[in-house]
């Protein structure tokens, strides 16, 4: 085995039990409530591309959406939370039809429409009130926020993947805050 390659292997191994143990803390946190789950939308293709030229947010033929992976994720995502015993209290998506499929395939409550949660480092008037949304939760059960990679590094700094989890737990206190407990990677 070449040195590299044998590296490479250390590495592998050093960071998959870190994760493994990051992702039981963060189901842990969601199972106790109080925490929030912020959750990217299941995979649609391209990628990291934003919707078409003239899309409207009114007619999801005209934006880009999920394909039969991203479907496969949000159910399995959702059979994650009940796996879990996750008390889901309330669920919030932004209006585009990727985040609002991710949520209704999750199946795990009622999902409300929200602006505030299609918010990024360019709406800063909608960040200023998902901040107040997130860092004001306190259960019982956990807050379910269905959104984007924009909105969630706008909020926590955290690019995640599609279908990618992070979770995290409000500040005490009267600052608005938020502390990042872990994170849950796509399902497989």
């Amino acid at each position: 085995m070449s040195r590299l390659a044998f590296v490479a292997l250390a590495v592998a191994l050093m960071v998959a039990p870190a994760t493994a143990v990051a992702s039981e803390e963060a189901w842990a946190a969601l199972a106790k409530g109080g925490h929030v789950a912020l959750v990217r939308h299941g995979n649609a293709p391209p990628g990291y591309g934003g919707d078409p030229p003239g899309f409207k947010i009114d007619d999801c033929a005209t934006q880009r959406n999920m394909d039969e992976r991203g479907r496969a994720q949000a159910g399995a995502l959702g059979e994650a939370f009940r796996q879990h015993g996750v008390r889901v209290d309330r669920i919030l998506s932004s209006p585009w039809c990727r985040c609002l499929e991710t949520a209704r395939l999750m199946a795990v409550g009622p999902v409300e429409n929200t602006w505030a949660v299609a918010a990024s480092d360019r709406s800063p008037e909608r960040l200023v009130v998902l901040k107040q949304i997130v860092s004001s939760w306190r259960g019982p059960g956990t807050l379910v926020l269905v959104t984007h990679a924009l909105t969630v590094q706008a909020l926590v700094g955290i690019m995640p993947e599609q279908a990618e989890t992070v979770v995290v737990r409000p500040k005490l206190g009267n600052e608005p805050g938020v502390d990042v407990v872990g994170r849950i990677p796509v399902p497989r």
